[in-house]
């Protein structure tokens, strides 16, 4: 996979080069190529903003800047043997960044981050180049940041992951949170290793026992409960017929009922008289 990114601020990518990023960079699965907007300035200050029509607080990156850069990592991806580019542009306005979205990503040879400052890049940016390919405007919450460097490296790492031979373990990430399939809708459990006693605390005695039917159970029975108590809107969009008769019965236990329509509610709390 090939990767380019566009910035005012190539020094926030650094991290690229560590972990599990770096390693995949060293032996060549991922070819990274950090481009500094400012080069394609031409005015004593570099500059890269200017007011936005229609008035209002901010400024907002110019169109030119921003042309010339993309046109020009475009040239070197073809020259050096890319094909595929999809144009990624993290901003707080765009659809959430799931890791269903991760893995749609990670299967497109090259991704070209387009993260901005200020109030945001001319919109006929975009729209000029999404004649050319598709663009993925994507958020990763709810929340504005600064700029969209720290956005470039959280979506990085969640595809680079998905790559593979990137982890150790190819099987390491089929029971993440929200990995597809049982775990779609899901927050993965607990986990825990040696020793067996720390400060006075142990570990599930199942986790203990190799029984993997058993230990599957208790996993997955942890992850629903996990689920209900920080994300209960994952349940609530959920259809009751992805869910197992253990599940149902372990959901029930936990305040959570079917309903007409094939979804879950919660019941509230009884009340004692």
């Amino acid at each position: 996979m090939r990767l380019d990114v566009v910035t005012i601020f190539p020094e926030y990518l650094d991290p690229l080069d560590v972990s599990l990023v770096g390693k995949a960079r060293a032996r060549g699965q991922l070819d990274v190529h950090v481009h500094d907007l400012r080069e394609w300035t031409y005015d004593r200050h570099n500059t890269v903003d200017d007011t936005p029509y229609g008035g209002g607080p901010g400024m907002v990156m110019k169109t030119d800047p921003w042309g010339e850069a993309l046109d020009a990592a475009l040239a070197d991806g073809y020259e050096s043997g890319a094909h595929g580019p999809v144009m990624v542009v993290p901003t707080p306005s765009g659809r959430p960044f799931t890791q269903e979205l991760a893995v749609e990503l990670a299967e497109r040879p090259w991704l070209i981050f387009t993260p901005a400052r200020y109030e945001g890049i001319d919109r006929r940016v975009m729209d000029e180049y999404a004649t050319r390919m598709p663009v993925y405007e994507v958020s990763i919450g709810d929340y504005v940041l600064a700029g969209g460097e720290a956005a470039v490296l959280v979506i990085t790492e969640a595809v680079a992951r998905l790559l593979p031979g990137v982890l150790g373990n190819a099987e390491s990430h089929r029971d993440d949170s929200f990995a597809p399939g049982d775990m779609a809708n899901l927050l993965e459990g607990p986990v825990y290793t040696k020793p067996p006693q720390w400060r006075g605390r142990g570990i599930p005695e199942v986790l203990l026992s190799g029984h993997h039917g058993k230990i599957a159970r208790w996993r997955r029975d942890e992850a629903l409960r996990r689920t209900t108590l920080n994300r209960p809107d994952l349940i609530e969009r959920c259809e009751a017929s992805g869910f197992d008769k253990k599940d149902r019965e372990t959901l029930s236990i936990l305040g959570w009922s079917p309903t007409p329509d094939g979804r879950f509610w919660r019941r509230p709390p009884a009340v004692e008289e």
